[in-house]
């Protein structure tokens, strides 16, 4: 293993080179901070930079030096989206309306990355509050993909795919409400995992709380299974916190899927766009799995209109997040945002409740599958130019946005976005595999198996 460069390794190389004393979490972090000093002014990934990283490299190369790693990540620098709150550091959520004192606290997760020994290097750039794909926010501008920085790398998790894409470090959190960690690792070339709903703790829960997930963001399936062994584990402080002991996700993830049956799903409930690439991408995948035994069916699923469902139930949330700003504060918001907010925000409460409803039923009918896991598209085209406008957020939403990825919050499956190549222009490619609700370790062993033959 070549440790030259020492910002391309992964998580799982880096832990190699420390236990053979190749390399230190000190060298480790220094080749990643000099690559983000050479490429971040033109990406553009953070909202905010540690100045406890170097304190933290120090301590985890003591630890390495005494044979005493405390944690699956010692040493590996990782980093952080801004809507997570990072004691001593502001949580800004990419909006000019936040408050700019640190956070008192760590957010569970967090917690956790300390507790694998984790560096965290910085907080990266999110959209505002979370709200739309496109890589920008108010607060800080433009966030570009490093493929191409005429495109987006997504959003709402944009700094976090940006910087996995740039190697700023291996390892990344995002969240995911109705796509912010798949859509951008699509985007962006990279692995993107939604966990099982309340697999990875959380607190404070935002406005999407019912349906948003923390995850990994990675550039291997096996980092992210990695990652994910450091971050899911019950916290009494997030109320839908999953109980039972902390697990390997990297144990099975080889075992390939000879013998599995999988679905593949060309319509989630409606008539979801997808362009040439992401058929072709789909296509790939379905090979490769069936050269390797898979048994790959058709599926045709009992939805409703989960455009119809995610949409209002993406608008009410939108609605609270304005509602609970003073009048000054919401003239901030972006005004797409702010559009979206008004046009939900006299929604009867009736209706509220039978798009829950509805959001119940299409978990029913995932659930009715007999599948071990879902092959789909995971986004409707490849990332698209950075600066395009935006004239209807809602048709976007369903149509050039989150088509394919809003129908696993909703159910709250895991799902995980996975490359398989590069377009004519050169522009990332990929898929999406769901499992089983609390089936993680399937839908990581099944994207393992694509990345193996494609990826």
């Amino acid at each position: 293993m070549d440790v030259t460069d020492a910002a391309a390794l992964d998580a799982e190389e880096l832990l190699t080179a420390y236990a053979a004393r190749q390399l230190t979490p000190l060298q480790a972090l220094q080749g990643v901070t000099e690559r983000i000093a050479r490429r971040n002014p033109e990406i553009n990934a953070f909202a905010v930079m540690n100045p406890e990283a170097l304190n933290a490299a120090r301590a985890s190369a003591a630890r390495w030096a005494a044979g005493k790693p405390s944690g699956v990540l010692d040493g590996v620098p990782v980093t952080v989206k801004d809507l997570v709150d990072m004691a001593g550091l502001p949580t800004r959520r990419g909006s000019k309306t936040t408050d700019t004192a640190p956070a008192p606290a760590d957010a569970p997760l967090v917690r956790a990355l300390r507790r694998a020994g984790a560096v965290i290097i910085g907080k990266t750039t999110t959209t505002e509050y979370g709200w739309k794909s496109p890589g920008d926010c108010p607060l800080h501008g433009i966030t570009r993909n490093p493929w191409n920085t005429a495109r987006t790398p997504g959003g709402s998790s944009s700094g976090a795919a940006a910087a996995a894409a740039a190697f700023f470090g291996p390892l990344h959190v995002g969240t995911d409400a109705g796509g912010s960690i798949r859509i951008p690792a699509a985007w962006s070339g990279i692995v993107g995992l939604k966990p099982s709903f309340g697999l990875v703790p959380q607190w404070p829960l935002g406005a999407f709380g019912h349906v948003a997930v923390a995850g990994p963001m990675a550039r291997s399936v096996r980092d992210a299974a990695l990652m994910l062994s450091a971050l899911a584990g019950h916290d009494a402080a997030d109320p839908f916190s999953l109980p039972g002991a902390p697990r390997d996700y990297l144990a099975g993830i080889e075992e390939g899927v000879r013998g599995l049956r999988i679905g593949v799903l060309l319509r989630p409930g409606f008539a979801a766009p997808v362009d040439a690439d992401g058929l072709h991408a789909l296509e790939q995948a379905r090979l490769a799995l069936r050269e390797q035994g898979a048994e790959l069916v058709e599926i045709s699923p009992d939805l409703p209109d989960i455009s119809e469902v995610f949409t209002k139930l993406w608008g009410i949330a939108l609605a609270r997040v304005a509602d609970t700003l003073a009048e000054d504060q919401r003239a901030l918001l972006e005004p797409g945002l702010l559009a979206v907010a008004e046009r939900f925000r006299a929604t009867p409460g009736l209706e509220v409740m039978r798009a829950e409803a509805l959001r119940v039923q299409a978990a029913h009918e995932m659930a009715a599958l007999t599948v071990d896991a879902v092959l789909c598209p995971a986004v409707p085209h490849c990332a698209p130019l950075a600066e395009a406008p935006v004239p209807d957020p809602v048709a976007a939403l369903w149509q050039n946005w989150a088509p394919w990825t809003f129908l696993f919050n909703l159910t709250r499956q895991p799902a995980i976005a996975v490359p398989v190549g590069v377009n004519a222009a050169g522009l990332p490619i990929s898929v999406q595999i769901a499992a089983p609700l609390y089936r993680d370790d399937m839908a990581l062993r099944v994207a393992r198996a694509v990345e193996r033959a494609v990826g």
